[in-house]
Order: C-alpha cells, then sequence, then structure tokens
C-alpha cells in the first residue's frame, strides 16, 4: 500500500491565501456597500450556492486521481426532469427524491465504466456525455417545464432547519463526510496516489478501476442531490436546469489548490474557493450589475490562484 499523504505545508498556505482573499473581498464589500455583508442578504444570496458547491466535493476527489467530469450539470438537467416526471405521475416526494439521486448514480457509474474499464479519457467520456445527458433531459422532457410539486418537497430547498436554510446543513454534512473520506480513509489515501502515479498505484496492488468507478459514481450521487435542491428551491424541473454549473465547479475546485495533474488538493480549499467565486460574482453583480465584468472578475481570480498555486508548489516537495 502506497503512502502519500498530501502535502500539508502547501495546502495550508495556499488555504491561509485563499481565506485571506475572503476577508479582504468581504472587508472591501463591507466599506463599500454596507448592506452586501449584512446577515439577511448574505443567506438569500447564498441561495444558490449549495448546488454547484455540493457538485464541486465529488469533482475534488475526481481531480485528484487526474480526471475530469464535464458532464455534472448535464447529469443535474436529467435527474431533474426525471424527478419531475416522476412527480407528475404521481410518486411520492421520497419516492422521487430517490429516483433523482439513483438516476444521477446510474449517470456517474456510466462514465465511471468507460473511464475505469474501457479506459476512455475522463475528458472524452465526459464530454460526450455532457452533451448526451442533456439531449436526454430535453427528449423526455420535450423541452417543458414541469412545476406543481408537492409543498413538502420545497422544504428541502427553501426550508430552514434550527434558523438555518436546510440545502446548507446538507452541504456541511456533506463536506465534513468528504473531508473524512479523503483525509482518514484507506480509499481517500489510495485516490491521493492514484493521481500521483497511477502506474506505481496499480503496481502497489490497489482497486485502481474501483475507485474510480467509484468517484464518479459519487460525482453522480452529487448531481442527483443537487438536482433535487433545485427542483425543490424553484418549484420546477426542466431540461436547462444546472446549465454552466460545471465551469463553476471545476474553477473552483483548482482555485481550491487542487491539481488538475492530480495528487493534490483538500475538501477544504475546494469549499474556499467555492465560497470566494460566489462572494466575488454577488459583489460584482451587487454593485456594477455588470455580466461581462463578472466573467472578468472570475477568470482573473482564477490566474492568480494559478500562479500562486505554482509559486508556493516550488517551495514543497510533492
Amino acid at each position: 500500500m502506497i503512502e502519500l499523504p498530501p502535502p500539508r505545508e502547501f495546502t495550508y498556505r495556499h488555504e491561509v491565501l485563499l481565506a485571506g482573499l475572503l476577508v479582504a473581498l468581504l472587508a472591501a464589500a463591507g466599506w463599500l456597500e454596507p448592506r452586501f455583508v449584512a446577515l439577511d442578504t448574505q443567506v438569500s444570496l447564498a441561495a444558490d450556492l449549495w448546488e454547484p458547491a455540493l457538485a464541486a466535493l465529488a469533482m475534488t476527489l475526481i481531480i485528484i486521481t487526474a480526471g475530469i467530469d464535464l458532464s455534472v450539470a448535464s447529469a443535474v438537467a436529467l435527474a431533474a426532469v426525471v424527478m419531475g416526471l416522476a412527480l407528475e405521475r404521481g410518486a411520492p416526494a421520497w419516492a422521487a427524491v430517490a429516483l433523482a439521486v439513483g438516476a444521477g448514480a446510474a449517470l456517474g457509474a456510466i462514465n465511471g465504466v468507460f473511464v475505469a474499464y474501457v479506459r476512455v479519457h475522463p475528458l472524452i467520456v465526459t464530454l460526450a456525455t455532457y452533451s448526451a445527458y442533456r439531449g436526454v433531459a430535453e427528449g423526455i422532457s420535450f423541452g417543458r417545464s414541469i412545476s406543481g410539486f408537492p409543498a413538502e418537497l420545497k422544504w428541502l430547498g427553501q426550508g430552514t432547519l434550527a434558523g438555518v436554510p436546510v440545502p446548507a446543513v446538507l452541504f456541511a454534512a456533506a463536506a465534513v463526510a468528504a473531508a473524512i473520506f479523503l483525509g482518514r480513509t484507506t480509499v481517500g489515501r489510495a485516490i491521493y496516489a492514484i493521481g500521483h502515479n497511477e502506474t506505481a498505484a496499480r503496481f502497489s496492488g490497489l482497486a485502481v478501476d474501483r475507485i474510480k468507478l467509484l468517484l464518479y459514481t459519487l460525482s453522480g450521487v452529487a448531481a442527483g442531490a443537487a438536482a433535487v435542491m433545485h427542483v425543490a428551491r424553484f418549484d420546477t424541473a426542466k431540461a436547462d436546469a444546472g446549465e454552466g454549473m460545471e465551469l463553476d465547479v471545476i474553477t473552483a475546485v483548482v482555485l481550491g489548490g487542487t491539481s488538475i495533474f492530480g495528487g493534490r488538493g483538500r475538501i477544504l480549499g475546494t469549499v474556499l474557493g467555492v465560497v470566494l467565486i460566489h462572494e466575488t460574482r454577488k459583489f460584482v453583480s451587487w454593485r456594477w450589475q455588470n455580466a461581462e465584468l463578472i466573467l472578468i472578475v472570475v477568470g482573473a481570480l482564477l490566474i492568480l490562484s494559478v500562479l500562486a498555486n505554482t509559486l508556493l508548489s516550488r517551495k514543497v516537495r510533492v
């Protein structure tokens, strides 16, 4: 068994850098627009944070193995449509939720089979399913919106638990579970080993193919859960659900310090990356209401993160 702990000095430095950028952003935002940092404003703005944040947790595990999942947003759309059609036909809310998560798992497993056992590059596989899954969603829904769902379903997207939004509670639980899985389990250590050197991991007896299948299936589960949140929040299921989410998710993971070459990354960094991108987008929109400026600022933030990533990694033995 290969023991390859993540380079802690690097990850801690990068996470401190991200936390500093987040504090600086909120301080500047509070000075320019005091209302922006008010608690009620932040809770309201966070409504669309939890779906990509949930998908980013699973994406982190995949990218640590030097993989990628471009189909995550399309899987959200297809799982949402499947859920909507089930509810439209009279299925109980709990059954529709289970069906959406199960559909997401199946879609992720399809990616995993092609990546792990057919040995097609994950970029090619998930680029194909990126189009295919959304096309199927469009086809089975005939391009229409499905709405009018049970009130108990809305609690998952709009309700609170002890004053905290339910999606936030679900994400926090998932983030803690993902951090423990990655940092404290044998499979988690194997994920780093695969990303560091897959050939050596295979010769060391690691179940590389099964682990890859597991990770892509987990990405599908996360997509299914995000679909449930989306449908519950908007009371609508449509084939355009989650459109563009994959870019935000991948950007957040890379911004969080996970190496696209594999072998390095942590859940905490991803969480900070997700929040930093979210706050940057919302503040630019709040202050200047300019969609083009949002894209420029987020792109600049990613470039700066990659530069910092490179400078810090030079000081660490990987």
